[in-house]
């Protein structure tokens, strides 16, 4: 097995994210789900994004927001996503390499869906609620794969929100098939899209046959899969099937489960919260980035979530701090 050139390389949604505030009414008046996200066609996002007050883009995803915030701790990342050649697609492939993330996956050409783009209303209570329209992103497919890279990181990272659509499903389980091949670990991130039936069962699949090693899920998306309603009952059962568990649990901390050892943190101290988006993201990115360095499970969990705090403490989903010192060991 081979030294790792990189330390991560993720593979998710490339999405430019579109950030506006609200109210709660707004979120009444347009059946939007608070703090939980739904998948919408073109002509619905048309709808809802003219309807939006004064908004910001910057580029999103979930798995490419824990990639900028591991380049935001000095981290070597790369991302695999797909976008289209149009305006959205250069944005999110020029803030990708300007935050120092290898991106090298070449758009789709005419005739193609548009680039992803996630419609976010937050709330005066911070809560985030997101609307995406995934596009070109769910017509990733194995072709696109850079297996050389996927080989070069020490960490494959895999996004949930992906994993709905057959095609990048198909590019995922290849993508494992890489890594392992090359004695990489896989680290998957959960999200409530894979909880729903249809998806549900064909992830639980893949960690019956061992293709994940460590695992993230947020507290109720670890009771949708394991169909537990206790916390310790559901930490048992899930904890029994991938080598590393870790669960975020909002202002309650986060856990992770490894070996049989269980190690539970508070949440980080906040200076203000502004804007949820992004907590989930960043705080794999301070976990994952503080592993490859070496750090203990405990370290690992507190990385996490001071990355996170710190993106809640502002709008948009990537850190405005420099997070370097978070893991000088």
């Amino acid at each position: 097995m081979s030294s790792p050139s990189l330390d991560i390389v993720a593979i998710g949604d490339a999405i430019v994210d579109v950030i506006a505030t609200c109210d709660e009414a707004f979120l009444a008046t347009h059946r939007l789900p608070k703090g939980q996200m739904q998948l919408l066609s073109l002509a619905d996002a048309d709808t809802l994004y003219a309807a939006m007050g004064s908004a910001r883009e910057t580029s999103g995803g979930s798995g490419a927001n824990t990639m900028a915030g591991v380049a935001a701790m000095g981290g070597k990342a790369g991302f695999i996503g797909q976008i289209a050649d149009d305006p959205l697609g250069k944005i999110f492939a020029h803030d990708m390499q300007a935050l120092g993330v290898r991106f090298d996956t070449p758009p789709l050409g005419k005739g193609a869906p548009s680039t992803g783009r996630c419609l976010i209303l937050v709330t005066p209570d911070a809560q985030r609620t997101m609307n995406t329209c995934p596009g070109a992103s769910h017509e990733l497919n194995a072709d696109a794969l850079d297996e050389a890279l996927i080989r070069s990181a020490a960490i494959l990272y895999l996004e949930g929100y992906l994993f709905g659509s057959d095609l990048p499903r198909a590019a995922m389980a290849c993508a494992v098939a890489i890594a392992h091949d090359a004695g990489r670990q896989v680290a998957f991130t959960l999200s409530q899209s894979v909880c729903i039936p249809g998806r549900k069962e064909s992830f639980s699949h893949m960690i019956d046959n061992g293709a994940i090693d460590l695992l993230f899920a947020n507290e109720d998306e670890l009771f949708q899969l394991t169909r537990r309603t206790d916390l310790d009952g559901a930490l048992a059962d899930m904890a029994a099937k991938v080598p590393t568990l870790v669960i975020t649990r909002g202002p309650a901390g986060a856990i992770a489960v490894e070996r049989g050892t269980r190690i539970d943190i508070p949440a980080a101290p906040l200076t203000r919260l502004v804007d949820t988006t992004g907590a989930g993201d960043l705080f794999a990115a301070g976990f994952l980035t503080a592993r490859v360095k070496g750090a203990d499970l405990q370290r690992q969990l507190a990385t996490g979530a001071i990355a996170a705090a710190e993106v809640i403490s502002h709008f948009g989903a990537r850190p405005e701090a420099d997070l370097k010192a978070l893991v000088a060991l």
